[in-house]
């Protein structure tokens, strides 16, 4: 091999090997900052890791939610309508928390199966419009189906 070619060559490889190293070093430390999404159902069927902070999210059940009188603590069950978890929290919930609502709540399980939340999400209904948008398309004849389908004619 002639001495261009080799050195060409170590400048590809020292690339290759610089480039797998940042990457590995990148994701090393993502490691524990990755948030994975799970739903009550897959947290049932232990697919969610447990003491690991992750991102769960439902339907909070009716008629579950349950608050202690002497302190912030909540506790509630979430549902995908096919599984449901316990959630615990220890704070403020949102505004737009209640039965019946979707939220997703940050957290991680404990070794009793509740799912321990450090931070609850409410999250309003996906078929939600402001009312002045509402008329505004509906006066253009331009309101979508699914939002006639909800009530928003």
């Amino acid at each position: 091999m002639n001495p261009k070619r080799k050195q060409r060559l170590i400048i590809v490889l020292f690339i290759v090997f610089g480039a797998a190293i940042a990457v590995g070093l990148v994701m090393y430390a993502l490691k524990q900052n990755i948030n994975l999404f799970y739903s009550p159902t897959d947290i049932v069927e232990h697919k969610a890791p447990e003491g690991t902070r992750i991102r769960a999210g439902g339907m909070v059940v009716e008629g579950s939610v349950k608050r202690d009188p002497e302190s912030l603590q909540v506790t509630f069950d979430m549902t995908d309508f096919a599984n449901k978890v316990t959630v615990t929290f220890t704070g403020i919930l949102p505004d737009l928390f209640r039965e019946g609502q979707g939220i997703v709540a940050q957290g991680a399980m404990n070794n009793q199966g509740v799912f321990e939340a450090v931070e609850v999400l409410a999250k309003h209904d996906e078929n939600y419009m402001p009312p002045e948008v509402a008329e505004a398309l509906k006066k253009a004849g331009k309101m979508p189906e699914q939002m006639r389908a909800a009530g928003a004619e």
